[in-house]
C-alpha cells in the first residue's frame, strides 16, 4: 500500500511499474486457478453422482454459468436410481436361548 502511495506521489516509473506487474501477475494467476479448483472439483463430483457428464462442471468458468449449472441440477431428472431396499438381505436373528429344564 505504501509503495502504491509512493508511486502516486512521484509519478510512474515504467521500469518499476513493470517489475511490480511481473511480481503481481503470477500471484493473481495462482489465486484464480485455486479459486477455480475450489468451485469446479465439488461440482465435478456432484455431476458425476447425479448421472450427468462431469464436464458440465466447467460451466463455472463462464460468467453466470454456475447459475445455469445449479438450475440444471435442481430441475433435471437425475439418472441415478436408488438402491432397492432388499438389495442386501436382512441380518439373521440371534439364536433363541435354551429353555430352562422342566421338572
Amino acid at each position: 500500500m505504501s509503495s502504491l502511495a509512493f508511486l502516486l506521489q512521484q509519478g510512474f516509473d515504467p521500469d518499476q511499474l513493470q517489475k511490480m506487474m511481473l511480481a503481481i501477475v503470477p500471484i493473481i494467476l495462482v489465486c484464480v486457478a485455486v479459486g477455480f479448483a475450489i468451485v469446479i472439483i465439488p461440482f465435478w463430483f456432484i455431476c458425476k453422482k447425479a448421472g450427468f457428464s462431469p464436464w458440465l462442471s466447467l460451466l463455472n468458468i463462464i460468467p453466470l454459468g454456475n447459475l445455469i449449472l445449479i438450475y440444471v441440477l435442481a430441475f433435471a431428472q437425475w439418472k441415478v436410481t436408488p438402491i432397492p431396499t432388499m438389495a442386501f438381505p436382512p441380518p439373521y436373528p440371534p439364536p433363541q436361548p435354551p429353555l430352562p429344564p422342566q421338572v
